[in-house]
Parts: C-alpha cells; structure tokens; sequence
C-alpha cells in the first residue's frame, strides 16, 4: 500500500527529492541524519519524474522508481512517499514542488534536503531567493566540497539565516555507483534493502 504523504499543519517535514534510482541504504542514513538532527516529524521522499538537469540520461521509469521507493521506506519511522512530481506534467523544479507542499500545508514547516555541491551550485538555480522563503535549507555533506552558509551572501542576500548545516556522514556511495556494479554483476547487497534488491532482480533492472 502506497505511504500517505499528506502533512499535518504541525509538522516540521523535510523534502527530499532525487531521481532514487534505484533507492539505496544511503538515502535511508541520510534522511535519518537529517530527522534526528533537525528534530522534524517526517522526511518526505519526493522522486522527480523529469528533472531538468538530468534530460537526455537514462532513467528506469517513474512507476518503478515509485515501487522501489515505496519497499524501501516500508517500516521506516518518520519517512514517507510522495507522488507529487510524478503525477504532473515537467520539468520539475524545486521551486514548484516547495510551492505545492506550502499550498497543501500552509502552516508545516519545511527544510529542502540538499547536498553541499547544491548550495554550491545554489545561484544557478531557478529563482533560489523564492526557494528559500519558501523553506529552510537543511545543507548535508558531500565529500570534497566545502560551504559556507554566508558564501552566496553577495548575490544571494539573507541566504544565510535560512541554511542549517547538518553535521553527518556523507553518503558512501551514490545510485549511479550501484547501478555500474549491478551492469558489471557486482554484489549490492550492503548497498540496497533487501526488498528493493529483489525487485531489481525480477524484473532484470539494470542489466547491460
């Protein structure tokens, strides 16, 4: 049965998008990370069905990206799923998919999930000011970049009081990883729930 992803006006909820192709143990460390540190009720998974950025690359399709996600957030506390992008018309940007969730929960409190390459990249965004006074930033590690939350002060002015820095572990791994080891018939399974990796397997995902 498909998680519920409607959020109670009380919520403090972080938003975690990405294409979760597959979904893997990292996003699920992540997200639990991000809740415990930032004290939120519920990290929603939101997967994109055409992210602007990754046009023109292979992507299984959003109905099995959906069904993976789903086996793995099953008896996660605190996680739940989202049709939102998947079920409207693209591209998707951030910006849109915030809007959404405010006007469905004008009264939760929201942090996008975002790794430090992203506020890196933050002023190429589309209309990143509107993002975050829609939201806070809760900014995650990614091995090799180093941020500041007052670096973009100059062409992002007031950036910095919306950026909460949470202090994990990076992600040891990343989707595109798996899914090399899984063309070259390499063993996932410290890397996948269980659940998800014999999804994969009955449906010959990935295969070269």
């Amino acid at each position: 049965m498909m998680v519920r992803s409607r959020v109670k006006a009380v919520d403090r909820v972080g938003v975690l998008g990405g294409t979760f192709d597959p979904p893997h143990c990292a996003h699920l460390a992540l997200a639990r990370a991000v809740r415990d540190a930032l004290n939120l009720g519920r990290v929603l998974f939101v997967p994109a069905a055409d992210p602007p950025h990754k046009r023109g690359k292979d992507m299984s399709p959003a109905s099995a990206r959906l069904e993976m996600l789903e086996l793995a957030l099953t008896g996660q506390a605190g996680m739940c799923l989202s049709r939102l992008d998947v079920d409207r018309p693209g591209p998707h940007y951030s910006l849109d998919t915030m809007r959404l969730l405010r006007r469905d929960s004008p009264d939760a409190s929201f942090w996008f999930v975002m790794g430090a390459d992203s506020l890196r990249d933050l002023p190429d965004w589309n209309r990143p000011l509107d993002l975050v006074s829609l939201c806070r930033l809760a900014v995650v590690p990614r091995p090799g970049v180093c941020v500041r939350p007052d670096m973009h002060e100059a062409v992002l002015p007031g950036l910095e009081r919306s950026v909460d820095m949470v202090d994990c572990a990076p992600l040891p791994h990343a989707s595109h990883d798996i899914v090399a080891r899984l063309k070259a018939g390499g063993d996932v399974s410290d890397l996948v729930p269980p659940a998800v990796l014999d999804y994969i397997a009955a449906r010959g995902l990935y295969r070269v």
